[in-house]
């Protein structure tokens, strides 16, 4: 039935504005509590052998919205409502910015891929904050699903001022969040790579560690770093290694590419070409992200959360990490194509997988390819 909407719908709008579309219908139906409560029960039934313990909190399972679909925090109920174990907002900035001029969404339909150089489009710390604030003051004390926000650099902000910058954020959102990443990765905010240079990274992280402690003093606010599938093998151990000192909860990996040779696109050259610059996600980044997540856990082991992202579409592709060693999974872009029954689809297909393993538990099967393969 999706399959047909998005050929007779989806497909022949503007990405961008296809998404609005189908954002603003998953926000609606989650206003009505019947209809709420209806779709809850078909799209986001618990299965409780996938339990999943991370950063202190235990969560139906592991398979979570990554950061980038609800930029604004304004539809956090609504994605929980379709399944999803966690919801990851933003990336919220400093300060309030369009992004760059659209068209800044593309599809690759063929090969389940899109392309976006959105540029951090939002409406600011402060305006997500109070958004929050209001969100967590309706639920009165009421749990909900586990919410991440993901903050980043202010365009306008030069390099020399991004730690003030990140730190602004943190003492807005921190409060808010479930575990705060620090994301440095986007290829889309020019010089927002350069931070993930240790150098550079580890005084941002110290910093934002820092003020999370400061704005909430009676919780640890578990916090991550977010990076790039296109990072060398060494820095990929250099931001392991730091990981591991500076005591950090996590590490997502990974974020988009910028790469376009190597991923075995099937798209016509000449179309990616006109598309420019922006960020490669989806099918094709599935076996770079693969690649630098089992080099995280050969790294850092059970030291650190690990969270694995980047072509992430099946079941098999979400048991494929957990075994490489991810305790967290998150997809964005099959959302595109497979639509609203993906969660479930995903939810039953990885019960099927952990029944029919060794393992009692997920938690059992966390990184064991990896440590099997250095046996």
């Amino acid at each position: 039935m999706y399959a047909l909407l998005f050929n007779l719908l989806f497909r022949r709008l503007d990405p961008e504005r296809a998404h609005h579309l189908a954002f603003g219908w998953i926000r609606r139906a989650a206003r009505i509590p019947v209809l709420r409560t209806l779709l809850a029960a078909l799209l986001a039934a618990r299965r409780p052998e996938l339990r999943t313990t991370a950063f202190g909190r235990e969560m139906p399972g592991p398979f979570g919205l990554a950061a980038g679909f609800d930029k604004n925090a304004t539809g956090i109920d609504g994605l929980a409502m379709l399944g999803f174990d966690h919801v990851e907002i933003g990336t919220v900035t400093g300060e309030p910015q369009p992004g760059n001029p659209a068209p800044r969404l593309f599809r690759l339909a063929v090969d389940r891929a899109l392309i976006n150089r959105m540029g951090f489009n939002n409406d600011g710390s402060a305006a997500v904050a109070a958004r929050l604030a209001a969100r967590a003051a309706a639920r009165r004390g009421r749990p909900g699903v586990t919410l991440g926000v993901n903050i980043g650099k202010t365009k306008t902000v030069p390099e020399d001022a991004a730690v003030a910058d990140y730190v602004t954020s943190t003492e807005r959102l921190a409060a808010h969040a479930d575990y705060l990443v620090v994301n440095v990765s986007s290829p889309n905010t020019p010089g927002l790579r350069n931070l993930q240079a240790t150098e550079q990274l580890r005084p941002l992280l110290t910093a934002v560690r820092e003020a999370a402690d400061r704005t909430v003093p009676g919780r640890r606010v578990p916090l991550l770093v977010k990076i790039a599938p296109d990072l060398a093998d060494e820095d990929v151990d250099a931001v392991a290694d730091l990981a591991v000192d500076l005591g950090l909860d996590g590490i997502i990996a990974t974020n988009t590419t910028i790469a376009r040779d190597g991923l075995g696109l099937r798209t016509r050259r000449d179309l990616v070409e006109s598309i420019g610059a922006g960020g490669l996600s989806g099918a094709p980044l599935r076996a770079r992200s693969l690649e630098v997540l089992r080099r995280l856990y050969a790294r850092v082991g059970d030291r650190v959360t690990l969270v694995g992202v980047g072509g992430v579409e099946t079941a098999d592709d979400v048991w494929e990490r957990v075994l490489a060693g991810a305790t967290l999974v998150q997809g964005y872009s099959a959302f595109v194509y497979q639509g609203p029954l993906w969660c479930r689809r995903v939810h039953r297909g990885l019960a099927a997988r952990l029944a029919a393993s060794p393992y009692a538990t997920l938690a059992d099967a966390v990184g064991a390819d990896t440590r099997k393969a250095a046996a």
